[in-house]
């Protein structure tokens, strides 16, 4: 079974809280994320893995009536942003949720852990072919 975990992080003002943190505290939350997600790998539960550039970078669009290409800024109405995600393939929806707990425990500031909320949502299939 596959399944996306989404890392949420609050919105602010565009730019990811990491921004305010010491050099010591975002090196420590990068190596982190590397181990674990190298973790996961070796196990062979990775599927694909990504953080994601800061949301003041992002552009919402939508086709025009010429269907052209219409942006947006920023997302001033949502209250958090995806900052990466991770796609790993297990054996039930419990080893997805214990997957999503070790992330949400990364370290932050002074190496406390975040208890970030991670989304996780099951990867949906193709429906069967009928011959």
């Amino acid at each position: 079974m596959k399944f996306m975990l989404m890392m949420n992080a609050p919105r602010g003002n565009g730019e990811w809280g990491v921004s305010s943190w010491t050099p010591d505290d975002l090196k420590n939350h990068i190596a982190f994320m590397k181990t674990f997600t190298g973790d996961l790998a070796s196990r062979g539960e990775l599927v694909a893995a990504e953080g994601l550039a800061a949301p003041g970078q992002a552009k919402l669009v939508r086709a025009g009536k010429d269907r052209r290409p219409i942006t947006d800024g920023i997302f001033p109405e949502s209250k958090e942003f995806l900052a990466g995600y991770w796609i790993v393939d297990v054996d039930s929806p419990d080893r997805a949720y214990e997957i999503a707990a070790g992330a949400s425990a990364a370290p932050g500031k002074g190496g406390e852990p975040l208890y970030m909320p991670i989304e996780v949502r099951e990867v949906m299939s193709a429906p069967p072919v009928e011959v």
